[in-house]
């Protein structure tokens, strides 16, 4: 067992685990590790096991020539150039440590000392460390020691902590960056003043190369003595400089000098006071803060789940509905509160703050928010008083500011019967004066101006209202798509509004009866009803920032309406013309960019309708809807929103001329002016582009002989003459 190689280091901490057990339980003594390579003056292993009665020797051993193994251990003590020590650190562990009693300084020329190492491998012998109990050998451990002489200068001093760093404007702020170890000579750093000649002899023909090796001040490319005779150009020695090696580009490239700041002398100008510091005002979308710099939280729903404490955004209204399973009264908030809890202080955004007014409603039939979850009811209940139903917040708002905080709580008698599932609705409404604010789906920066619409924001629809001194303004809506929760049906489904610039798919599940298949007129009215309920706008706003009182910003929305001139007919189990899909597409056109951001507006929206035969299929599958007629199955009632951007024409119309005109269109004219010198550029493939080139270049040399010699040149000279 005491043999067994441990490699890995997880393996070695499995073999210690193990020799430790196997000793233990065999009342014997084993090293651990029982090999080892000592490359410094200082090494230790393990001894496991009942180490009571156990003597330790050590003594220089070697290999024998003809076999190569070495001999069995011995309890014979030898003098050697170690200091063996031992040290309990467990109840059955020992730590057995060698220390070399030399010195590992290299000797100098002339040098007597008869304690430093004539070669640079100081020491290389093989140990033997035997555990003995009387003269009896129980375990041995070979230490195969080789160490290299440590190269110190000759004349190094007392060692100190200062350090002379060199002015970087002068000289490079690391000139040997291979010289880690102060005081001594590095290996290979041909740089390190610490090194005598004798161990530069060593390695000099080794030295680290690049800037690690010393060299972090390159001589520059214009120096004569840089260039050598194989890649040095004809001109080079007309143009080289010849510099000290002192004046190097390199230096001080990495060195910022100080930065003197001036003092202010005195002056007869007029002081500049300071400018106040400014009130964090609110801005749509921000958090509100309350008056310890802590957020106003209130139940939210964060994707899909409630979320106790989430943060109330400036100018975002919400209604939530949160459902918590009761097995217990609650006694922590948010069911259970306290109304001086809720009157809290909030910053309104103008250095001050404003206290939230609570009032408390009782709920006459708490119900409604109740359901039990338990097949039978337990005859004794235990009723839970005082418990929040509700939380509806409204903040008035004016500017960037809150004006005043109003909480309506509305608490209720909850018995719990068992398991108790209750549901509690949070809501949050800004109200600007008396009306509510509506968020907008532009850019918020740019809230007074006409901006296009951002990606992920609602589309924002409207309608006419008259109001009383008849002028019209429209009033706002949301246009919406199927959100599919809970159970899934239409009756209980929620609505989510369409988000510009994302398509989207989604529905609902209406139960079918086949007595709702022989009233046909009754079902087509009750799904035209559901899907008319998810866009009740006539207007849609062209951008995101739209004005109800400007008609336009707004444009109407197109229906594509059924033609009640069709004859419909029915079956018994079967009815046609469902609008069991309503489908809405958008066109937008970007009309230019605000601060980089693309300006999108709405041209057109149009809502149309795909008609289905809704019929019932008695062949295979569950027959009870064929069998009673009150059996209901579900049938898919969907809802979709698709956007087209408009291209934009960046070019100018073009004109009657341009139309008509062909003489230099390459495409519908033979002859191509336009390209006249296309054999001299290099789309020309035809030929090798040197042969075109030189082909083309005595062409233009025999144009230009004739230029001065022909006529025109002739009459030139004759008119200069006669001047």
């Amino acid at each position: 067992m005491a043999d067994v190689l441990c490699v890995s280091p997880s393996l070695q901490v499995l073999c210690v685990l193990m020799l430790f057990t196997w000793a233990h339980t065999q009342n014997v003594v084993v090293f651990q590790p029982s090999y080892l390579t000592a490359p410094g003056p200082v090494v230790s292993a393990l001894l496991l096991g009942n180490t009571s009665g156990v003597s330790l020797s050590v003594r220089t051993v070697s290999p024998s020539n003809t076999t190569g193994s070495i001999g069995p251990p011995s309890c014979a003590a030898e003098v050697t150039q170690w200091v063996l020590t031992r040290e309990q650190v467990g109840k059955t562990v020992e730590r057995v440590q060698l220390s070399l009693e030399r010195s590992l300084h290299l000797c100098g020329e002339n040098e007597t000392d008869p304690d430093c190492c004539s070669n640079p491998l100081c020491v290389l012998e093989t140990l033997q460390v035997s555990a003995c109990v009387g003269d009896t050998p129980q375990a041995s451990l070979l230490i195969q020691a080789k160490i290299h002489a440590l190269l110190v200068p000759a004349n190094a001093g007392p060692a100190d902590n200062k350090t002379t760093i060199p002015n970087p404007v002068y000289q490079p702020l690391g000139p040997c960056p291979c010289d880690l170890t102060f005081r001594a000579c590095d290996v290979r750093c041909c740089c390190d003043k610490d090194c005598s000649n004798e161990d530069l002899t060593l390695f000099a023909s080794h030295c680290l190369p690049g800037p690690f090796g010393g060299q972090v001040s390159p001589p520059p490319d214009y120096q004569c003595s840089v260039q050598s005779a194989e890649n040095t150009p004809d001109w080079f020695p007309f143009l080289c400089v010849h510099s000290p090696p002192k004046n190097n580009p390199f230096l001080g490239l990495f060195y910022r000098g100080n930065v003197v700041k001036s003092k202010p002398g005195p002056t007869f100008q007029r002081p500049m006071l300071s400018a106040p510091a400014l009130v964090n005002v609110y801005v749509e979308g921000s958090p509100i803060l309350t008056l310890n710099d802590q957020y106003l939280t209130i139940p939210q729903k964060v994707f899909g789940q409630c979320v106790n404490n989430a943060p109330v955004a400036f100018l975002k209204n919400f209604q939530v509905e949160c459902v918590t399973p009761l097995h217990t009264c609650p006694t922590e908030p948010p069911l259970q509160t306290l109304p001086e809890d809720l009157r809290i202080p909030v910053k309104n955004g103008e250095g001050g703050d404003v206290i939230v007014e609570v009032t408390d409603e009782v709920a006459i039939d708490p119900s409604q928010s109740i359901s039990n979850t338990n097949g039978a009811a337990s005859s004794e209940s235990l009723m839970c008083e005082n418990v929040t139903l509700a939380l509806d917040y409204q903040f008035f708002w004016k500017e960037n500011s809150i004006t005043n905080i109003t909480l309506t709580r509305t608490v209720g008698a909850v018995p719990l019967n068992g398991s108790v599932v209750l549901t509690t609705r949070y809501s949050a409404v800004f109200i600007n004066g008396d009306f509510m604010s509506e968020p907008n789906s532009g850019n918020p920066v740019l809230i007074f101006s006409m901006t296009g619409y951002q990606v992920g924001r609602p589309v924002i629809g409207g309608f006419m209202d008259i109001l009383d001194n008849n002028t019209g303004s429209i009033q706002r809506t949301s246009i919406n798509l199927w959100k599919s929760v809970s159970d899934g049906l239409c009756f209980t489904n929620e609505k989510k509004p369409v988000l510009f610039g994302e398509n989207s798919t989604s529905g609902c599940l209406l139960p079918v009866s086949r007595q709702n298949l022989t009233q046909c007129d009754l079902l087509r009215e009750t799904v035209a009803s559901l899907q008319a309920a998810l866009t009740t706008a006539t207007y849609v706003a062209r951008s995101g920032n739209p004005d109800p009182l400007t008609v336009t910003d707004w444009i109407d929305i197109s229906f594509v309406m059924l033609n009640s001139s069709a004859t419909v007919e029915d079956s018994t189990n079967s009815c046609y013309g469902i609008q069991s899909h309503q489908h809405i597409h958008v066109w937008s056109l970007i009309t230019g960019t605000v601060e980089g951001r693309p300006q999108r507006e709405i041209r057109a929206l149009q809502v149309s309708y795909s008609m289905s035969t809704w019929s019932l299929d008695c062949v295979g599958g569950d027959d009870s809807p064929c069998v009673d007629p009150q059996e209901t199955w579900l049938l898919p009632i969907t809802s979709s929103v698709t956007f087209t951007d408009i291209p934009v024409n960046t070019e100018p119309p073009k004109t009657s001329f341009q139309i008509n005109f062909t003489e230099y269109d390459c495409n519908r004219n033979d002859v191509c002016w336009p390209e006249l010198a296309f054999p001299f550029t290099r789309y020309y493939t035809g030929e090798p582009y040197s042969q075109s080139l030189a082909k083309g270049l005595i062409l233009v040399f025999f144009f230009v002989a004739a230029s001065i010699l022909g006529t025109p040149w002739r009459q030139v000279r004759q008119a200069w003459n006669t001047l």
